[in-house]
């Protein structure tokens, strides 16, 4: 079972491993939400979501050759994912997964702040057989992967064929055993400030020291993102948010869409700040429409926002992220 669309053997600028799903978002007044029986909501909708397809969505949109891996159901949550990624120019090759498809159900508060209840459903012994991802592999100039269970056992033929990867750790606290993997033997790796708290310079710094990584980005919604760099001083250093073209509606593929905006000026060769620059204009952009990867931002809105922005300071040196940042969400 591959992609629909006709098979190039033409490079991918990135190719996304694993982490495609369906999000089911209710509007509540609040967060956290009181115990009571029952709520009267707004419409509940479903969203093709989830951190890969949100990375593959977005970096075809800013013009790159995205390619795409993961397991689906056999089941209509995972035709409604086949159908939205054919109608985009990511090159999707699925496997079916007799588990289903992931899903998610996400609160979502009229700020844009969401809760999720994340099911993940695969088995831990779920693997991609290598004749399935290999051939892909070898047309990539760099990969990401999602931290998907299965996609920890493509590192070795990553690092075999000497790609770059880039993996986002999302609300890791620096303790839980399953991201370590995922954070040791990135090339660049990206985290929310939601999960460390107040230890997020710790644990920056525990996965500069232990792994490969040549930066490591926390974005913290509005206060901005903070960045360790293996050139230059190795300081902490902060850059600030980017104004929102709109209201904050919802913030469901924000991170995502981070990722996507820096790994756009990191292929162009652009430097690290500015990178982090463009992933805080795009991931600003994702916050002002409701659902889960339905606002992409394409390159002219994209690079134009940025020069809109340039009047903006550089990145500070900063001793410790504020403790302020806990509980923000990217």
């Amino acid at each position: 079972m591959g992609s629909t669309k006709e098979a190039a053997e033409t490079p991918y600028d990135v190719l996304v491993v694993g982490g495609s799903g369906v999000d089911t978002v209710v509007r509540v007044d609040a967060l956290p939400v009181p115990y009571a029986d029952s709520y009267g909501v707004s419409p509940i909708r479903e969203w093709v979501g989830h951190t890969g397809t949100g990375v593959a969505l977005g970096c075809a949109e800013l013009g790159l050759a995205t390619g795409f891996l993961d397991f689906i159901g056999d089941d209509p949550l995972g035709e409604l994912i086949r159908e939205r990624l054919d109608a985009s120019a990511v090159d999707f090759h699925p496997r079916v997964s007799p588990h289903g498809t992931r899903r998610a159900v996400n609160l979502v508060d009229p700020q844009g702040r969401r809760m999720s209840f994340y099911d993940a459903r695969d088995p831990l012994d779920m693997r991609m057989p290598s004749k399935h991802y290999l051939p892909h592999l070898r047309r990539a100039r760099h990969v990401h992967l999602s931290i998907t269970n299965f996609a920890r056992y493509l590192f070795e033929d990553i690092e075999e064929l000497g790609l770059p990867v880039s993996t986002d750790l999302h609300d890791w606290d620096g303790l839980d055993p399953h991201h370590r993997d995922f954070a040791l033997r990135s090339d660049i790796v990206f985290l929310s400030a939601a999960g460390a708290g107040e230890r997020l310079a710790e644990v920056m710094r525990q996965i500069f020291s232990d792994g490969r990584a040549e930066a490591v980005i926390a974005t913290a919604s509005a206060g901005g993102a903070y960045v360790l760099a293996r050139q230059g001083s190795g300081s902490l250093r902060h850059v600030p948010a980017a104004v929102p073209p709109g209201p904050v509606v919802d913030s469901n593929g924000a991170g995502d869409a981070f990722a996507c905006g820096f790994l756009y000026g990191h292929l162009e060769g652009r430097e690290l700040e500015e990178c982090v620059r463009l992933g805080a204009v795009a991931g600003a952009y994702a916050c002002t429409v409701e659902g889960t990867h339905t606002a992409l931002i394409d390159q002219a809105a994209l690079t134009g926002a940025l020069e809109d922005q340039d009047a903006k300071p550089a990145g500070d040196e900063v001793e410790e992220p504020d403790a302020a940042l806990e509980g923000q969400h990217p």
